[in-house]
């Protein structure tokens, strides 16, 4: 999930959102207020403002740890660390190469038309690597870690990184011109995700272009509606008058490979490719206004009426979910499985539980909204891979109530329960997960900032919950537990289930980090004392645990003018003494998000995706003035003067073999 520097200068760039006001206007406690209730109780606030804020924001167990790592290591990781700064090309730690695996307009076809950015076509787009790419998961092939199906979702698009001639600069102001038919089909074919088939050859990674399972999935795309929501007449169109068969999936940001293999896309900021007005009066209009639809950042609806709000109105309630795909069958049609409901979703990373059910962690990523997730009904089957195939079609969806004193509640959103009542404008089943943030409100769910990414683990059995920031925190609000209005570096939450079952319904939390420069006492990070001056990070987003339970987050907004870098890959202990130290193991170039990460089975590559590079060159004092394509701040990875800046997945391996990080 990106907050766009480029906005200030191009406002028909993509909006994502987050970093607007939010939409959630119910009265439920916030997760800074609950922090700070939390542990304002407790007799730790003694002391300077920096171990008061340190107190406030981790546990006793924590603290200890903190203290330990100061005289002794303990890292679960060994490499030397990154040095921390900002610069026109990626980093990685000493003794590792990080090789562009795909770029944008890469070829993923033995047939694919060779990249042309001056001549760009819907047709040359839909049979190459899309744009933005975000969640990269890998399905191995015949069990190997050297061989299998990468799958990227694309999130976005940036027209002005995109296209030429498309930004003009007049009496010193930067315009971005309206986009034509031609150049929306080419944003709708860089959108959706990737199927390709990788292989590991002499210690390197490369497509096979000619791999069988190998696929485009776009924003043309024919898609099913599947579960609850499935021919409901909130659902239905002009176009679709059963209300089951949907075109397209919009803004996949982050999110999964089930544990049957197959691949999960989540729709996250949909609201922002939607124009027009609803006609007076309609009866979706405050569902919409929960939503955000419509944002308009998107010029889509100038040439295509399902865009436009006054033509089809119930087109916004088709988007909002959870795709799967069966990688297996290239002809398949992904499924919308409407069962984990409708939200701004970032991702849906999954576990067994020991009864066999399947559990899926989701975040809402939008300042004030919630965390969710979705046990299955049925069980997992490892022998039957088919008997898996719509295990998301039927289950419970829960959302997260987080307590004073550490204890937290998952509540069921199901319809007669609670307030979930017709009485409530609930009729069914489905009107709750079209309706999902307004039954999180009803239910009495706690405001968080900004969830994205949320992990389990299956090593240790806990929950990691990335919660990237919370600018609109009011000065008024600021204590001891959040020391600075506009919350600009974020937590991160760690969850323990009761019992260690993935499908428990309560459960206790705690603050693994509060996040941005422990050496500023007034920011109140809550790194250990181990955490260099590059280990640091704020806006945590993505995050992925290794096979040896270790975790990674990468993050999002990390780089501007006050910090000094660019964003990155950490890795973050989280158990014993070096608990929360971190360490910098990648950096992105100017301008660029970090999306991914992922390790394959066996820990000897980590994939990580370089989203937006270029973006927001006025931020940085080695470019200074807007970034577009005629002028970039960078032109990475090529570094070629007729090439625009490209977005790509890197794979990182280390130099002569092995596990990273070990």
């Amino acid at each position: 999930m990106t907050e766009h520097l480029s906005q200030k200068i191009f406002p028909t760039t993509q909006l994502e959102d987050a970093d607007g006001d939010g939409h959630n206007s119910s009265v439920n406690p916030t997760m800074g207020e609950i922090i700070s209730k939390r542990f304002s109780r407790r007799n730790f606030l003694q002391g300077s403002l920096a171990v008061s804020a340190i107190a406030a924001t981790v546990g006793p167990v924590a603290l200890m740890s903190a203290e330990e790592a100061r005289a002794a290591g303990g890292s679960a990781f060994s490499f030397p660390e990154v040095e921390a700064g900002v610069d026109a090309n990626h980093h990685v730690a000493e003794g590792y190469d990080a090789d562009i695996l795909l770029r944008w307009g890469d070829a993923i076809f033995a047939d694919s038309p060779a990249f042309d950015p001056k001549n760009q076509t819907a047709a040359a787009q839909v049979r190459q690597f899309g744009y933005n790419n975000d969640y990269v998961g890998f399905i191995p092939l015949e069990g190997s870690s050297e061989h299998g199906l990468l799958v990227v979702n694309h999130e976005y698009t940036n027209p002005h990184l995109m296209f030429p001639g498309l930004v003009t600069i007049a009496e010193g102001k930067v315009k971005q011109g309206a986009l034509s038919k031609d150049q929306v089909d080419v944003e709708m074919a860089a959108h959706g995700g990737t199927i390709v088939e990788i292989r590991k050859v002499g210690g390197k990674w490369q497509v096979v272009p000619d791999g069988r399972y190998n696929r485009r999935i776009t924003s043309t795309t024919e898609m099913q509606l599947s579960g609850p929501v499935a021919g409901h007449d909130r659902v239905k169109t002009s176009a679709d008058a059963a209300g089951t068969r949907v075109i397209g999936t919009l803004n996949n940001c982050a999110g999964g490979v089930t544990p049957w293999g197959t691949y999960i896309m989540a729709e996250e900021n949909f609201h922002g490719y939607f124009s027009g007005k609803l006609p007076e009066g309609h009866k979706e209009a405050a569902n919409y206004k929960r939503y955000g639809v419509p944002e308009g950042g998107y010029e889509w609806a100038n040439f295509y009426d399902r865009y436009d709000l006054a033509k089809e109105p119930n087109e916004p309630n088709r988007f909002g979910w959870i795709v799967e795909v069966d990688v297996m069958d290239p002809t398949s049609t992904p499924k919308k499985r409407t069962a984990l409901g409708r939200t701004k979703h970032e991702g849906a990373e999954s576990i067994v539980a020991r009864n066999g059910k399947v559990v899926f962690y989701l975040g809402d990523d939008e300042r004030f909204d919630y965390v969710y997730k979705f046990v299955t009904d049925g069980t997992y089957n490892a022998n039957d891979r088919a008997a898996n195939l719509n295990l998301l079609d039927a289950g419970t969806l829960y959302v997260a109530k987080f307590g004073e004193d550490g204890t937290m509640q998952w509540l069921p959103l199901i319809h007669g329960q609670g307030p979930l009542t017709a009485e409530n404008g609930f009729a069914s089943q489905a009107d709750v997960l079209i309706e999902t943030r307004r039954a999180g409100d009803l239910l009495g769910a706690t405001k968080m900032d900004r969830p994205e990414d949320v992990q389990p683990n299956g090593i240790n059995g806990k929950v990691y919950v990335m919660l990237t920031n919370n600018s609109r925190r009011k000065a008024d609000q600021v204590d001891a537990a959040n020391p600075r209005a506009e919350n600009a570096f974020g937590h991160i939450i760690e969850i323990a289930e009761d019992g260690g079952d993935f499908t428990a319904t309560s459960g206790k939390w705690e603050v693994l980090l509060k996040c941005g420069d422990p050496s500023v006492a007034a920011v109140g990070a809550s790194f250990s004392t181990e955490t260099t001056k590059n280990g640091w990070f704020g806006m945590p987003d993505n995050c992925a645990v290794d096979s040896a339970g270790r975790l990674w987050v990468s993050t999002d907004g990390n780089s501007n003018k006050a910090t000094g870098r660019t964003d990155g890959l950490w890795a973050v202990d989280t158990e014993g003494a070096a608990r929360a130290t971190s360490k910098l193991f990648f950096r992105v170039p100017v301008g660029a998000e970090m999306c991914g990460p992922l390790f394959t089975p066996d820990d000897e590559t980590a994939f990580v995706a370089v989203q937006h590079p270029g973006d927001g060159g006025e931020d940085w004092s080695g470019h200074g003035r807007p970034s577009y394509y005629e002028d970039l701040s960078t032109r990475w990875p090529d570094f070629k003067d007729d090439i625009p800046v490209r977005p790509a997945v890197v794979a990182i391996t280390k130099i002569g073999g092995g596990k990273i990080a070990v």
